[in-house]
Protein backbone atom coordinates (compact mmCIF):
# COMPACT_ATOMS: atom_id res chain seq x y z
CA UNK A 1 0.00 0.00 0.00
CA UNK A 2 1.56 3.27 -1.12
CA UNK A 3 1.91 6.06 1.42
CA UNK A 4 0.51 9.56 1.42
CA UNK A 5 -2.55 8.91 -0.71
CA UNK A 6 -4.88 11.83 -1.20
CA UNK A 7 -8.60 11.56 -1.86
CA UNK A 8 -10.80 14.25 -3.35
CA UNK A 9 -14.55 14.73 -3.05
CA UNK A 10 -16.80 13.32 -5.77
CA UNK A 11 -19.50 15.88 -6.61
CA UNK A 12 -21.74 15.98 -9.68
CA UNK A 13 -19.61 13.50 -11.58
CA UNK A 14 -16.31 15.32 -10.96
CA UNK A 15 -13.42 14.95 -8.52
CA UNK A 16 -12.55 18.12 -6.64
CA UNK A 17 -10.96 19.60 -3.57
CA UNK A 18 -13.20 21.23 -0.97
CA UNK A 19 -13.99 24.85 -1.70
CA UNK A 20 -12.27 25.93 1.50
CA UNK A 21 -9.27 23.66 0.85
CA UNK A 22 -9.59 21.94 4.21
CA UNK A 23 -8.13 18.47 4.57
CA UNK A 24 -7.94 15.76 7.21
CA UNK A 25 -5.53 12.88 7.63
CA UNK A 26 -6.34 9.25 8.22
CA UNK A 27 -4.18 7.02 10.41
CA UNK A 28 -3.47 3.34 9.89
CA UNK A 29 -4.76 1.85 13.18
CA UNK A 30 -2.21 -0.97 13.01
CA UNK A 31 0.74 1.43 13.02
CA UNK A 32 -0.63 4.68 14.40
CA UNK A 33 0.90 6.54 11.44
CA UNK A 34 -0.77 8.77 8.85
CA UNK A 35 -1.27 6.99 5.55
CA UNK A 36 -3.74 9.16 3.61
CA UNK A 37 -5.36 12.57 3.47
CA UNK A 38 -8.75 13.58 2.15
CA UNK A 39 -10.56 16.74 1.15
CA UNK A 40 -13.28 18.02 3.47
CA UNK A 41 -16.58 19.42 2.25
CA UNK A 42 -17.68 22.94 3.14
CA UNK A 43 -21.29 24.16 3.24
CA UNK A 44 -20.83 25.37 -0.36
CA UNK A 45 -19.70 21.89 -1.40
CA UNK A 46 -22.71 20.38 0.33
CA UNK A 47 -24.98 22.78 -1.54
CA UNK A 48 -23.35 21.86 -4.87
CA UNK A 49 -23.85 18.16 -4.21
CA UNK A 50 -27.49 18.60 -3.20
CA UNK A 51 -28.16 20.94 -6.14
CA UNK A 52 -26.74 18.37 -8.54
CA UNK A 53 -28.87 15.66 -6.96
CA UNK A 54 -31.97 17.85 -7.29
CA UNK A 55 -31.17 18.80 -10.90
CA UNK A 56 -30.66 15.23 -12.10
CA UNK A 57 -34.12 14.21 -10.91
CA UNK A 58 -35.50 16.36 -13.74
CA UNK A 59 -32.84 15.35 -16.25
CA UNK A 60 -34.41 13.06 -18.89
CA UNK A 61 -31.28 10.88 -18.82
CA UNK A 62 -32.18 9.77 -15.27
CA UNK A 63 -35.82 10.82 -14.93
CA UNK A 64 -36.96 8.93 -18.03
CA UNK A 65 -34.65 5.95 -17.70
CA UNK A 66 -36.70 2.76 -17.48
CA UNK A 67 -36.66 0.91 -14.21
CA UNK A 68 -35.16 -2.06 -16.02
CA UNK A 69 -32.24 0.03 -17.22
CA UNK A 70 -31.73 1.41 -13.72
CA UNK A 71 -31.49 -2.19 -12.61
CA UNK A 72 -28.87 -2.86 -15.27
CA UNK A 73 -26.74 -0.02 -13.94
CA UNK A 74 -26.95 -1.53 -10.46
CA UNK A 75 -25.99 -4.93 -11.86
CA UNK A 76 -22.94 -3.32 -13.46
CA UNK A 77 -22.05 -1.67 -10.15
CA UNK A 78 -22.35 -5.05 -8.42
CA UNK A 79 -19.97 -6.61 -10.93
CA UNK A 80 -17.42 -3.86 -10.39
CA UNK A 81 -17.63 -4.21 -6.61
CA UNK A 82 -17.10 -7.95 -6.85
CA UNK A 83 -14.17 -7.54 -9.26
CA UNK A 84 -12.54 -4.99 -6.95
CA UNK A 85 -13.37 -6.67 -3.62
CA UNK A 86 -9.74 -7.50 -2.80
CA UNK A 87 -8.59 -3.95 -3.54
CA UNK A 88 -11.47 -2.36 -1.62
CA UNK A 89 -10.83 -4.73 1.27
CA UNK A 90 -7.17 -3.75 1.43
CA UNK A 91 -8.09 -0.06 1.46
CA UNK A 92 -10.68 -0.56 4.19
CA UNK A 93 -8.31 -2.65 6.31
CA UNK A 94 -5.53 -0.07 6.03
CA UNK A 95 -7.95 2.73 6.91
CA UNK A 96 -10.01 1.09 9.68
CA UNK A 97 -7.92 -1.80 11.00
CA UNK A 98 -10.53 -4.46 10.32
CA UNK A 99 -9.18 -7.85 9.21
CA UNK A 100 -8.50 -8.14 5.49
CA UNK A 101 -10.21 -11.53 5.44
CA UNK A 102 -13.38 -9.87 6.71
CA UNK A 103 -13.32 -6.67 4.65
CA UNK A 104 -12.62 -8.41 1.34
CA UNK A 105 -15.21 -11.14 1.95
CA UNK A 106 -17.84 -8.68 3.14
CA UNK A 107 -17.23 -6.42 0.14
CA UNK A 108 -17.61 -9.35 -2.25
CA UNK A 109 -20.90 -10.28 -0.56
CA UNK A 110 -22.11 -6.68 -0.70
CA UNK A 111 -22.28 -7.11 -4.49
CA UNK A 112 -25.26 -9.41 -3.90
CA UNK A 113 -27.10 -6.55 -2.18
CA UNK A 114 -26.81 -4.43 -5.32
CA UNK A 115 -27.92 -7.39 -7.44
CA UNK A 116 -30.91 -7.87 -5.15
CA UNK A 117 -32.00 -4.26 -5.48
CA UNK A 118 -31.26 -4.32 -9.20
CA UNK A 119 -33.76 -7.15 -9.49
CA UNK A 120 -36.34 -5.16 -7.54
CA UNK A 121 -35.94 -2.02 -9.66
CA UNK A 122 -38.67 -3.00 -12.14
CA UNK A 123 -40.86 -4.67 -9.52
CA UNK A 124 -42.05 -1.38 -8.03
CA UNK A 125 -45.77 -1.52 -8.70
CA UNK A 126 -48.88 0.51 -8.08
CA UNK A 127 -52.46 -0.71 -7.84
CA UNK A 128 -55.91 -0.14 -9.34
CA UNK A 129 -58.37 0.72 -6.57
CA UNK A 130 -61.95 -0.64 -6.46
CA UNK A 131 -63.22 2.87 -5.87
CA UNK A 132 -66.72 3.48 -4.48
CA UNK A 133 -67.69 6.07 -7.12
CA UNK A 134 -69.05 5.44 -10.63
CA UNK A 135 -67.15 6.46 -13.77
CA UNK A 136 -63.86 6.74 -11.91
CA UNK A 137 -60.71 4.82 -12.71
CA UNK A 138 -58.38 5.31 -9.74
CA UNK A 139 -54.89 3.93 -9.47
CA UNK A 140 -51.72 4.49 -7.47
CA UNK A 141 -48.15 4.67 -8.61
CA UNK A 142 -44.91 4.79 -6.65
CA UNK A 143 -42.57 7.59 -7.62
CA UNK A 144 -38.99 8.32 -6.47
CA UNK A 145 -38.95 10.08 -3.13
CA UNK A 146 -36.28 12.53 -4.32
CA UNK A 147 -32.89 13.54 -2.96
CA UNK A 148 -31.52 11.06 -0.45
CA UNK A 149 -28.77 11.78 2.06
CA UNK A 150 -27.09 8.54 3.15
CA UNK A 151 -24.81 8.80 6.19
CA UNK A 152 -22.65 5.82 7.11
CA UNK A 153 -20.08 5.13 9.86
CA UNK A 154 -16.67 3.59 9.27
CA UNK A 155 -17.18 0.15 10.85
CA UNK A 156 -19.22 -1.62 8.13
CA UNK A 157 -19.38 1.05 5.48
CA UNK A 158 -19.63 -1.04 2.31
CA UNK A 159 -22.53 -3.04 3.77
CA UNK A 160 -24.30 -0.04 5.27
CA UNK A 161 -23.91 1.91 2.03
CA UNK A 162 -25.44 -0.92 0.01
CA UNK A 163 -28.56 -1.02 2.20
CA UNK A 164 -29.15 2.68 1.51
CA UNK A 165 -27.75 3.46 -1.92
CA UNK A 166 -29.02 0.22 -3.47
CA UNK A 167 -32.76 0.75 -2.89
CA UNK A 168 -32.50 4.52 -3.40
CA UNK A 169 -31.05 4.14 -6.90
CA UNK A 170 -33.36 1.27 -7.76
CA UNK A 171 -36.31 3.52 -6.89
CA UNK A 172 -34.96 6.32 -9.11
CA UNK A 173 -33.75 8.67 -6.38
CA UNK A 174 -30.47 10.57 -6.36
CA UNK A 175 -28.02 10.19 -3.48
CA UNK A 176 -25.48 12.26 -1.60
CA UNK A 177 -23.40 9.79 0.40
CA UNK A 178 -21.67 11.23 3.45
CA UNK A 179 -18.73 9.05 4.53
CA UNK A 180 -17.45 9.16 8.08
CA UNK A 181 -14.58 11.54 8.67
CA UNK A 182 -12.94 8.51 10.34
CA UNK A 183 -11.55 6.07 7.74
CA UNK A 184 -13.49 7.38 4.69
CA UNK A 185 -11.15 6.02 2.01
CA UNK A 186 -13.30 2.98 1.02
CA UNK A 187 -16.27 5.24 0.25
CA UNK A 188 -14.16 7.43 -2.02
CA UNK A 189 -12.86 4.30 -3.76
CA UNK A 190 -16.50 3.21 -4.10
CA UNK A 191 -17.25 6.51 -5.86
CA UNK A 192 -14.79 5.50 -8.59
CA UNK A 193 -16.86 2.39 -9.26
CA UNK A 194 -20.10 4.40 -9.37
CA UNK A 195 -18.48 6.59 -12.01
CA UNK A 196 -17.19 3.57 -13.92
CA UNK A 197 -20.61 1.89 -13.85
CA UNK A 198 -22.02 4.78 -15.92
CA UNK A 199 -24.53 6.49 -13.65
CA UNK A 200 -25.43 9.96 -14.95
CA UNK A 201 -23.61 12.88 -13.36
CA UNK A 202 -25.23 14.04 -10.15
CA UNK A 203 -27.05 10.78 -9.40
CA UNK A 204 -24.45 9.89 -6.78
CA UNK A 205 -22.06 12.25 -4.99
CA UNK A 206 -19.68 11.14 -2.23
CA UNK A 207 -18.43 13.66 0.32
CA UNK A 208 -16.99 13.71 3.81
CA UNK A 209 -16.08 16.27 6.43
CA UNK A 210 -16.80 17.40 9.96
CA UNK A 211 -20.16 18.01 11.60
CA UNK A 212 -20.26 21.80 11.40
CA UNK A 213 -19.23 22.20 7.77
CA UNK A 214 -20.63 19.00 6.26
CA UNK A 215 -23.08 16.94 8.31
CA UNK A 216 -25.21 19.76 9.71
CA UNK A 217 -25.76 21.67 6.44
CA UNK A 218 -26.35 18.33 4.73
CA UNK A 219 -29.09 17.07 7.04
CA UNK A 220 -30.92 20.39 7.30
CA UNK A 221 -30.70 21.33 3.60
CA UNK A 222 -34.15 22.34 2.28
CA UNK A 223 -33.81 20.21 -0.87
CA UNK A 224 -33.28 16.92 0.98
CA UNK A 225 -36.26 14.55 0.87
CA UNK A 226 -34.90 11.58 2.80
CA UNK A 227 -32.15 10.88 5.34
CA UNK A 228 -30.87 7.35 5.94
CA UNK A 229 -28.53 7.42 8.92
CA UNK A 230 -26.40 4.83 10.67
CA UNK A 231 -24.39 5.91 13.70
CA UNK A 232 -24.66 6.66 17.39
CA UNK A 233 -27.76 7.80 19.30
CA UNK A 234 -26.33 11.20 20.24
CA UNK A 235 -25.55 12.09 16.64
CA UNK A 236 -28.94 10.72 15.62
CA UNK A 237 -30.67 13.20 17.93
CA UNK A 238 -28.96 16.04 16.06
CA UNK A 239 -29.99 14.50 12.73
CA UNK A 240 -33.62 14.31 13.82
CA UNK A 241 -33.55 17.93 15.00
CA UNK A 242 -31.98 19.03 11.72
CA UNK A 243 -34.62 17.15 9.72
CA UNK A 244 -37.25 19.39 11.29
CA UNK A 245 -35.92 22.08 8.96
CA UNK A 246 -36.78 20.13 5.78
CA UNK A 247 -39.26 17.48 6.99
CA UNK A 248 -37.11 14.83 5.35
CA UNK A 249 -38.28 11.26 5.83
CA UNK A 250 -35.73 9.80 8.23
CA UNK A 251 -34.61 6.30 9.16
CA UNK A 252 -32.12 5.55 11.92
CA UNK A 253 -29.96 2.47 12.48
CA UNK A 254 -28.16 3.10 15.74
CA UNK A 255 -26.12 1.31 18.36
CA UNK A 256 -26.89 -1.70 20.46
CA UNK A 257 -26.12 -3.67 23.58
CA UNK A 258 -27.28 -7.00 22.25
CA UNK A 259 -27.99 -9.97 24.54
CA UNK A 260 -27.08 -13.58 23.74
CA UNK A 261 -29.08 -16.00 25.89
CA UNK A 262 -27.52 -19.43 26.44
CA UNK A 263 -29.77 -22.02 28.06
CA UNK A 264 -28.67 -25.12 29.93
CA UNK A 265 -29.59 -27.42 27.02
CA UNK A 266 -27.58 -25.43 24.43
CA UNK A 267 -24.85 -27.00 22.38
CA UNK A 268 -21.83 -25.51 24.16
CA UNK A 269 -19.60 -25.62 21.10
CA UNK A 270 -22.11 -23.66 19.05
CA UNK A 271 -22.82 -21.25 21.90
CA UNK A 272 -19.12 -20.56 22.45
CA UNK A 273 -18.63 -19.92 18.75
CA UNK A 274 -21.68 -17.65 18.70
CA UNK A 275 -20.40 -15.59 21.60
CA UNK A 276 -16.94 -15.33 20.03
CA UNK A 277 -18.45 -14.25 16.69
CA UNK A 278 -20.74 -11.80 18.43
CA UNK A 279 -17.99 -10.20 20.51
CA UNK A 280 -14.65 -10.66 18.83
CA UNK A 281 -15.69 -10.58 15.18
CA UNK A 282 -14.54 -7.23 13.74
CA UNK A 283 -12.73 -6.85 17.11
CA UNK A 284 -16.12 -6.13 18.64
CA UNK A 285 -16.63 -3.05 16.47
CA UNK A 286 -20.16 -3.94 15.42
CA UNK A 287 -23.53 -2.41 16.19
CA UNK A 288 -24.94 -5.93 16.71
CA UNK A 289 -22.10 -7.09 18.96
CA UNK A 290 -23.58 -9.62 21.39
CA UNK A 291 -21.70 -8.12 24.29
CA UNK A 292 -24.12 -9.29 26.99
CA UNK A 293 -23.83 -13.05 27.37
CA UNK A 294 -26.72 -14.17 29.58
CA UNK A 295 -25.83 -17.74 30.53
CA UNK A 296 -27.59 -20.35 32.66
CA UNK A 297 -25.74 -20.59 35.94
CA UNK A 298 -25.19 -24.34 35.63
CA UNK A 299 -23.09 -23.99 32.47
CA UNK A 300 -21.50 -20.55 32.84
CA UNK A 301 -18.12 -21.77 34.10
CA UNK A 302 -17.88 -24.54 31.48
CA UNK A 303 -18.81 -22.12 28.72
CA UNK A 304 -16.33 -19.48 29.90
CA UNK A 305 -13.56 -22.10 30.02
CA UNK A 306 -14.39 -23.26 26.51
CA UNK A 307 -14.30 -19.67 25.20
CA UNK A 308 -10.98 -19.05 26.94
CA UNK A 309 -9.48 -22.21 25.40
CA UNK A 310 -10.60 -21.13 21.93
CA UNK A 311 -9.09 -17.67 22.38
CA UNK A 312 -5.80 -18.83 23.91
CA UNK A 313 -3.93 -19.18 20.63
CA UNK A 314 -5.64 -16.40 18.69
CA UNK A 315 -3.15 -14.17 16.89
CA UNK A 316 -3.34 -10.45 17.57
CA UNK A 317 -1.53 -8.47 14.90
CA UNK A 318 -1.37 -6.92 11.46
CA UNK A 319 -4.89 -7.05 9.98
CA UNK A 320 -3.41 -7.51 6.50
CA UNK A 321 -1.82 -10.82 7.55
CA UNK A 322 -3.83 -13.98 6.92
CA UNK A 323 -2.94 -15.51 10.30
CA UNK A 324 -4.30 -12.55 12.29
CA UNK A 325 -7.61 -13.09 14.08
CA UNK A 326 -7.81 -9.89 16.16
CA UNK A 327 -6.73 -6.61 14.60
CA UNK A 328 -6.50 -3.11 16.03
CA UNK A 329 -9.38 -0.88 16.98
CA UNK A 330 -10.03 1.96 14.60
CA UNK A 331 -9.18 4.79 16.99
CA UNK A 332 -7.11 5.30 20.12
CA UNK A 333 -10.18 6.82 21.79
CA UNK A 334 -11.84 3.39 21.69
CA UNK A 335 -8.88 1.83 23.50
CA UNK A 336 -8.97 4.51 26.17
CA UNK A 337 -12.72 4.07 26.65
CA UNK A 338 -12.39 0.30 27.11
CA UNK A 339 -9.65 0.70 29.69
CA UNK A 340 -11.81 3.16 31.64
CA UNK A 341 -14.90 0.93 31.48
CA UNK A 342 -12.99 -2.18 32.58
CA UNK A 343 -11.49 -0.32 35.51
CA UNK A 344 -14.93 0.75 36.65
CA UNK A 345 -16.37 -2.74 36.12
CA UNK A 346 -13.74 -4.40 38.32
CA UNK A 347 -14.34 -1.80 41.01
CA UNK A 348 -18.02 -2.83 40.89
CA UNK A 349 -17.15 -6.48 41.49
CA UNK A 350 -16.66 -7.88 37.98
CA UNK A 351 -13.87 -10.38 37.30
CA UNK A 352 -11.68 -10.32 34.20
CA UNK A 353 -11.33 -14.01 33.21
CA UNK A 354 -8.83 -13.28 30.45
CA UNK A 355 -7.51 -10.34 28.47
CA UNK A 356 -8.10 -6.86 29.83
CA UNK A 357 -4.83 -5.36 28.67
CA UNK A 358 -3.28 -3.42 25.82
CA UNK A 359 -0.56 -5.41 24.01
CA UNK A 360 2.91 -3.88 24.01
CA UNK A 361 3.05 -2.86 20.36
CA UNK A 362 2.35 0.09 18.11
CA UNK A 363 -1.22 0.74 17.03
CA UNK A 364 -4.66 0.72 18.64
CA UNK A 365 -4.63 -2.87 19.87
CA UNK A 366 -6.56 -4.31 22.80
CA UNK A 367 -6.57 -7.96 23.82
CA UNK A 368 -9.87 -9.88 23.59
CA UNK A 369 -11.38 -9.77 27.05
CA UNK A 370 -13.86 -11.88 29.00
CA UNK A 371 -15.59 -10.40 32.04
CA UNK A 372 -17.90 -12.26 34.41
CA UNK A 373 -20.45 -10.08 36.19
CA UNK A 374 -22.20 -10.73 39.52
CA UNK A 375 -25.15 -8.45 38.73
CA UNK A 376 -26.65 -6.24 36.02
CA UNK A 377 -25.17 -3.00 37.39
CA UNK A 378 -21.69 -3.72 35.99
CA UNK A 379 -20.48 -1.01 33.60
CA UNK A 380 -19.58 -3.38 30.76
CA UNK A 381 -23.18 -4.62 30.70
CA UNK A 382 -24.53 -1.08 30.33
CA UNK A 383 -22.25 0.73 27.89
CA UNK A 384 -21.68 -0.06 24.22
CA UNK A 385 -17.98 -1.00 24.34
CA UNK A 386 -17.28 -1.11 20.58
CA UNK A 387 -14.29 -3.31 21.22
CA UNK A 388 -13.41 -6.96 21.97
CA UNK A 389 -14.99 -7.19 25.42
CA UNK A 390 -17.46 -9.97 26.31
CA UNK A 391 -19.45 -9.84 29.54
CA UNK A 392 -21.18 -12.90 30.98
CA UNK A 393 -23.88 -12.84 33.64
CA UNK A 394 -25.69 -15.87 35.11
CA UNK A 395 -29.42 -16.56 35.23
CA UNK A 396 -31.52 -19.26 36.85
CA UNK A 397 -34.90 -19.15 35.11
CA UNK A 398 -36.17 -18.40 31.61
CA UNK A 399 -38.16 -15.45 32.89
CA UNK A 400 -35.07 -14.00 34.57
CA UNK A 401 -33.07 -14.37 31.34
CA UNK A 402 -35.71 -12.49 29.36
CA UNK A 403 -35.86 -9.74 31.99
CA UNK A 404 -32.10 -9.24 31.86
CA UNK A 405 -32.13 -9.29 28.06
CA UNK A 406 -34.72 -6.51 27.92
CA UNK A 407 -33.04 -4.41 30.61
CA UNK A 408 -31.52 -1.99 28.09
CA UNK A 409 -32.61 1.11 26.19
CA UNK A 410 -31.32 -0.53 22.98
CA UNK A 411 -32.90 -3.22 20.84
CA UNK A 412 -30.98 -4.08 17.69
CA UNK A 413 -29.66 -7.65 17.76
CA UNK A 414 -30.16 -10.64 20.06
CA UNK A 415 -29.33 -14.31 20.16
CA UNK A 416 -30.76 -17.48 21.70
CA UNK A 417 -28.92 -20.76 22.06
CA UNK A 418 -31.12 -23.72 22.95
CA UNK A 419 -32.03 -27.10 21.49
CA UNK A 420 -35.64 -26.70 22.64
CA UNK A 421 -37.61 -25.47 19.62
CA UNK A 422 -40.60 -24.39 21.71
CA UNK A 423 -38.33 -22.35 23.94
CA UNK A 424 -36.62 -20.79 20.91
CA UNK A 425 -39.99 -19.55 19.61
CA UNK A 426 -41.20 -18.48 23.03
CA UNK A 427 -38.09 -16.54 24.02
CA UNK A 428 -37.38 -14.96 20.63
CA UNK A 429 -40.93 -13.57 20.57
CA UNK A 430 -40.40 -11.82 23.90
CA UNK A 431 -36.99 -10.27 23.35
CA UNK A 432 -37.38 -6.60 22.44
CA UNK A 433 -35.01 -6.40 19.49
CA UNK A 434 -35.32 -6.03 15.74
CA UNK A 435 -33.25 -9.14 15.02
CA UNK A 436 -33.06 -12.46 16.85
CA UNK A 437 -30.62 -15.15 15.80
CA UNK A 438 -31.26 -18.67 17.12
CA UNK A 439 -28.27 -21.02 17.38
CA UNK A 440 -26.25 -18.67 15.19
CA UNK A 441 -25.14 -15.03 15.23
CA UNK A 442 -24.26 -12.09 12.91
CA UNK A 443 -25.80 -13.70 9.82
CA UNK A 444 -27.05 -11.17 7.24
CA UNK A 445 -28.73 -11.29 3.85
CA UNK A 446 -30.13 -8.75 1.37
CA UNK A 447 -33.42 -10.63 1.66
CA UNK A 448 -33.75 -10.12 5.42
CA UNK A 449 -34.79 -6.77 6.99
CA UNK A 450 -32.23 -5.19 9.31
CA UNK A 451 -33.03 -2.64 12.04
CA UNK A 452 -33.84 -2.11 15.68
CA UNK A 453 -36.26 -1.09 18.39
CA UNK A 454 -36.12 1.71 20.98
CA UNK A 455 -32.83 3.64 21.01
CA UNK A 456 -31.44 1.36 18.33
CA UNK A 457 -33.47 3.40 15.86
CA UNK A 458 -36.41 2.96 13.52
CA UNK A 459 -36.96 1.90 9.95
CA UNK A 460 -35.67 -1.22 8.22
CA UNK A 461 -32.93 -1.76 5.68
CA UNK A 462 -32.74 -4.64 3.17
CA UNK A 463 -35.64 -6.91 2.36
CA UNK A 464 -38.24 -6.52 -0.36
CA UNK A 465 -40.18 -3.75 1.38
CA UNK A 466 -37.18 -1.46 1.92
CA UNK A 467 -37.32 -0.19 -1.65
CA UNK A 468 -40.74 1.31 -0.91
CA UNK A 469 -39.10 3.52 1.72
CA UNK A 470 -37.48 5.41 -1.16
CA UNK A 471 -40.75 6.04 -3.00
CA UNK A 472 -43.89 8.05 -2.36
CA UNK A 473 -47.38 7.10 -3.45
CA UNK A 474 -49.30 9.17 -5.97
CA UNK A 475 -53.03 8.59 -6.41
CA UNK A 476 -54.47 9.29 -9.87
CA UNK A 477 -58.22 9.84 -10.40
CA UNK A 478 -59.43 9.47 -13.98
CA UNK A 479 -63.02 10.36 -14.87
CA UNK A 480 -64.10 7.84 -17.54
CA UNK A 481 -67.53 9.39 -18.20
CA UNK A 482 -68.31 11.04 -21.57
CA UNK A 483 -70.26 13.67 -19.68
CA UNK A 484 -68.64 16.86 -18.37
CA UNK A 485 -67.83 17.07 -14.71
CA UNK A 486 -70.94 17.92 -12.69
CA UNK A 487 -71.57 21.44 -11.46
CA UNK A 488 -70.06 21.47 -7.93
CA UNK A 489 -72.77 23.90 -6.71
CA UNK A 490 -75.58 21.49 -7.46
CA UNK A 491 -75.75 18.87 -4.77
CA UNK A 492 -77.43 15.57 -5.57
Amino acid sequence: MSKNRHYQLYIDGAWCEGSERQTMTSQNPATGRDWASFACASPDDVDRAISAARRVLDDPEWRDMTQTNRGKLLYRLAELIEENAAHLGQIETTDSGKLLAETSAQTAYVADYYRYFAGLADKIEGAVLPIDKPDMHVFTRREPLGVVVAIVPWNAQMFLTATKVGPALAAGCSVVLKASEIAPAPMLEFAKLVEQAGFPKGVVSVITGDAENCAIPLTRHPDVDRIAFTGGPETARHVVRNSAENFAVTSLELGGKSPILVFEDADLEGAANGLIAGNFGASGQSCVAGSRGIVHRSILNDLATRIQEKMADVTIGDPLEAATRIGPLCTKAQVDKIKTMLSKATSQGAEIRFGGYQPDRDGNFFAPTLVTCPNTDIETLKVEMFGPVMSLIPFDTEEEAITIANDTPFGLGSGVFTQNVARAHRVSSRIKAGICWVNTYRAISPIAPFGGFNQSGYGREAGVDSIHDYTRTKTVWLNTSDQPMANPFIMR
